[in-house]
């Protein structure tokens, strides 16, 4: 045998490693990727949520300054019936509305006409008021005047309600009705305003018609 009839193992042996190192390759390449594709995932889902969270906590003080400011009113006007079909209308220079409870309306200034121009018309008006929208309810307070046909009284403080018609007060009273002055620590007027009682240290100047 010469030795040009010799094996020749060498280049044989070549295909054979490229292919080990090609695959060797892609293996190095499907690790890599078994790990970096999760990551890259997790990230952008990080990436996700944090920009949920910083949207979210970044409106929400807006949102609460926006809900902290309360309704304003201009030159407001409630009008409607009592009991006995007596119209009334309520007016102030301002009003705001408690944000916390919609039905609660802050007067300045206050000015409620029951009856106007009929039989049993009467006017009372303070520097201050809340109205209850629902109850029907009038708070007055501050320089609180009534006055109707027969009488004129001054007060702290009464509570009136458009519904029954009724005015009832726990502080001090006096004025003139038409008996006579009167001065009293709590006071009502029921019915249609014919019926006033009061209570507490009354006292009262009477005054004869000649």
């Amino acid at each position: 045998m010469t030795a040009a009839d010799a094996p020749h193992p060498e280049p044989l042996a070549d295909p054979r490693r490229a292919d080990f190192e090609r695959w060797r390759r892609r293996s190095r390449l499907v690790r890599t990727l078994r790990v970096a594709l999760p990551a890259a995932i997790a990230l952008i889902f990080a990436g996700l949520l944090g920009s949920v969270a910083w949207s979210t906590f970044n409106a929400q003080p807006r949102s609460a300054r926006a809900g902290d400011e309360p309704i304003r009113l201009t030159n407001p006007r409630f009008i409607g019936r009592d009991d006995k079909g007596r119209s009334f209308v309520l007016t102030a220079d301002s009003a705001i509305r408690d944000r916390l409870d919609y039905q609660r309306v802050i007067l300045k200034k206050p000015a409620l006409v029951l009856d106007e121009k009929g039989p049993d018309e009467m006017r009372i008006n303070g520097a201050d008021g809340i109205f209850h929208e629902q109850s029907g309810k009038l708070e007055l307070s501050n320089g609180v005047r009534m006055a109707d046909s027969k009488n004129a009284f001054d007060t702290a403080a009464s509570l009136f309600d458009t519904k029954t018609g009724e005015v009832v007060g726990s502080g001090p009273i006096q004025g003139a009705g038409g008996l006579g002055e009167i001065r009293a620590d709590s006071y009502g007027v029921y019915g249609k305003g014919d019926r006033m009682v009061f209570k507490g240290g009354v006292r009262t100047r009477l005054e004869t018609k000649k």
